[in-house]
């Protein structure tokens, strides 16, 4: 079992710090560096998560209509394959009004459907995307200057890099991706970050809860708060990907009921009985997806796209054009059924299901003692 860690003990887990944060940094850093014409050493952002945080610019480099700067990444005390990458942004001026946002070496591209890049483009996702527009416009609008502006986004490693991760399955090719939707990497494979999950369940139960929320992140919690507000806020606990975990914890501390709020990718190695839901820990099962759409009646051409999927979230864009509501009433019973499994039961377990924007779904719930 592990020991209750105190405040103080959960200030030191370091967080690192996601690509898209470190590209929003550098793009600063490069425009300031071209509209000054001085040698750039720091740049500090405004990060989603809420916070300000300063980034050391190991490289600066200005040229007569582009400058270029770097930082290296920090991956914190969990450091995944792009920690340590030197990622860099070189700024020019452009005749076209507007900014433009481009990936250049070591930066991926999108060959596949079923991600949130389109096509063609540079795998950028769309958070850092709008990190990087936003902090363009707000150095531009600080100089008082209404120009053209083209980014380019580069990490002079990272095909090298990308050959470490699920890039060239998900079709991805020629780089990595430029991620993140918070600007910071929480720790989620280390015994601090479990610890913390005990804590937080901890503090969830001395308040008199016996109903949690857990999610994988911080997108989902935000729509399990939608979802659930009459719950307080020490009620809602990030597992990471640590999902059995975190059940076993909460059925060991007393927890009556555990509500799951997630997404597509994730919560289908759940349902197929995956409890530790890194990308690395287990693919998706397209065949496991195609049994379910099977089920609630999709047709054989139907069957042939699920199984032909490049991700479980172009699964669900699937399911969801053709009007197959029941698969992810299904899908999130499935969920229900593996989490009971996984802690013997004792537990009520209900699950819900969004998309990455918000949407709602599907929701399913097996109540304690329901044959599961």
């Amino acid at each position: 079992m592990l020991p209750t860690p105190t405040p103080e003990e959960l200030k030191k887990m370091r967080s690192g710090f996601t690509t898209g944060a470190c590209a929003t940094a550098t793009a600063k850093a490069a425009l300031t560096a071209l509209i000054t014409k001085e040698v750039q050493t720091e740049a500090t952002i405004f990060l989603p998560v809420g916070k300000f945080a300063s980034f050391t610019i190991e490289e600066c480099e200005i040229k007569s209509n582009c400058a270029t700067a770097g930082t290296i990444k920090d991956g914190g005390d969990d450091p995944d394959a792009t920690h340590g990458a030197l990622i860099t942004a070189t700024v020019s001026w452009c005749d076209q009004p507007g900014i433009s946002l481009d990936g250049g070496i070591g930066v991926g591209r999108v060959t596949k459907p079923g991600l949130p890049i389109e096509v063609g483009n540079a795998a950028i996702n769309p958070v850092p995307r709008k990190m990087i527009h936003e902090v363009v416009a707000e150095v531009l609008n600080d100089f008082g200057i209404n120009r053209g502006v083209k980014v380019v986004i580069s990490v002079p490693k990272g095909e090298e890099i990308a050959k470490k991760t699920l890039n060239a399955r998900l079709g991805i090719i020629g780089g990595i991706s430029i991620l993140g939707t918070r600007g910071i990497v929480v720790p989620f494979s280390t015994s601090s970050y479990k610890a913390s999950i005990v804590y937080g369940i901890k503090v969830a139960r001395s308040n008199g809860g016996d109903h949690v929320v857990i999610t994988t992140g911080g997108r989902s919690e935000k729509y399990g708060i939608k979802e659930y507000p009459e719950l307080p806020e020490e009620a809602f606990i990030e597992m990471g990907d640590f999902v059995g975990f975190t059940l076993k914890e909460c059925k060991r501390l007393g927890v009556k009921r555990v509500s799951m709020v997630g997404m597509m990718g994730k919560f289908s190695k759940i349902a197929q009985g995956v409890m530790m839901v890194h990308s690395k820990s287990a693919p998706v099962d397209f065949n496991f997806l195609s049994e379910i759409a099977e089920s609630v009646g999709a047709p054989e051409e139907l069957l042939e796209q699920v199984r032909g999927a490049n991700t479980a979230s172009q699964v669900g864009d699937i399911m969801l054009e053709h009007g197959y509501d029941a698969f992810f009433e299904k899908l999130c019973e499935h969920c229900c059924r593996s989490s009971l499994r996984e802690v013997n039961g004792g537990l009520t377990i209900e699950v819900s299901l969004y998309t990455l924007k918000g949407l709602f779904l599907g929701k399913a719930v097996i109540e304690d003692g329901d044959e599961y």
